[in-house]
């Protein structure tokens, strides 16, 4: 694959994730279509880094809604509204880390984003309850009370709770 075809599947992915991002943030401050005076909220999300592909094949929340995913045959991007951990370094990030995580042919990494945190999953998203797992194109994410485990078919990946995060193996 060129250097050209993977900068446009990266500037692709990005411009997905991010609309994902906003429809997530927006459906999850909804009040069920019910609006009062005042402002309107706005937000604005923005990945930087490594995505997951469009074509996402399947999407999970944890039974909590505090962990979401998005898997496809290229790849993993979790998200987690509410961390305990200190947030990683990313370089060159100016925006949020810790929130965003993504799995794919270039291994685990946190993604940088600008705006707010992401929001708690809402129940219009299927729930992949405890002890269950998904599979895509060779990535499996398993949902656990004390987080959700994603990793490719080498065993790379990582695991994702509130309270902390690992990279695996």
């Amino acid at each position: 694959m060129s250097q050209r075809s993977i900068r446009w599947w990266m500037a692709a992915d990005a411009v997905l994730v991010i609309i994902f991002m906003v429809l997530l943030v927006v459906r999850l401050s909804g009040d069920g279509g019910e609006r009062t005076a005042g402002p309107t909220p706005t937000a604005t999300v923005s990945v930087k880094g490594p995505t997951t592909p469009s074509g996402a094949d399947a999407s999970f929340r944890l039974p909590s809604g505090n962990i979401a995913c998005t898997m496809s045959t290229a790849g993993v991007t979790c998200t987690i509204a509410s961390v305990a951990y200190d947030p990683p370094a990313v370089a060159g990030c100016d925006g949020r880390t810790g929130h965003v995580l993504v799995l794919n042919e270039d291994g685990f990494s946190f993604a940088c984003v600008q705006g707010p945190a992401p929001t708690v999953a809402g129940d219009d998203v299927p729930t992949l309850e405890y002890g269950s797992s998904a599979e895509v194109g060779g990535y499996t994410c398993r949902s656990a009370t004390d987080g959700v485990r994603c990793t490719d078919a080498d065993g790379v990946g990582f695991h994702l709770a509130r309270a902390a995060w690992r990279e695996l193996p």
